[in-house]
């Protein structure tokens, strides 16, 4: 596994819970590969993944793309996020991957997708995220 900025960073409770880890990554490239539990509690009353939970899980990984591009200098604050539901997603594990498609001095823009273990894709979202020093984001 090629190291990131990610690696010196504890997951925050809202990955763990979307079962958040990371697969792949090209910081140079600006690209992530992570993993995610589409577990049956997130389920709505058809049977599949809720889509929030769904968008929960693009954020979670179009931000960090931008954060292993910086080498963990710049954290992200999402701006906007169009999110394009494809197909229903069934409980169990989803592959997310995002790419930086721009990265200005205040703003980044990302596109992201989901999978399913079968290679179904499950959603695409594009996003626009405000750039916000770590050291300043992370200060509690």
């Amino acid at each position: 596994m090629i190291a990131t900025a990610l690696d010196h960073v504890v997951p925050p409770p809202s990955a763990k819970l979307l079962g958040w880890r990371l697969l792949d990554a090209r910081p140079g490239d600006g690209w992530i590969r992570l993993g995610f539990d589409g577990k049956p509690e997130f389920c709505n009353p058809a049977g599949f993944i809720q889509g929030g939970m769904l968008s929960a899980m693009l954020d979670d990984t179009m931000g960090p793309a931008v954060f292993i591009m910086t080498g963990g200098r710049l954290y992200t604050a999402t701006i906007t996020m169009t999110v394009n539901f494809l197909a229903p997603a069934k409980p169990g594990p989803i592959t997310g991957e995002a790419e930086v498609t721009q990265l200005g001095r205040t703003i980044a823009f990302v596109q992201g997708r989901l999978t399913a273990d079968d290679g179904t894709m499950l959603a695409t979202a594009t996003a626009s995220a405000r750039l916000v020093d770590t050291a300043k984001a992370f200060r509690r």
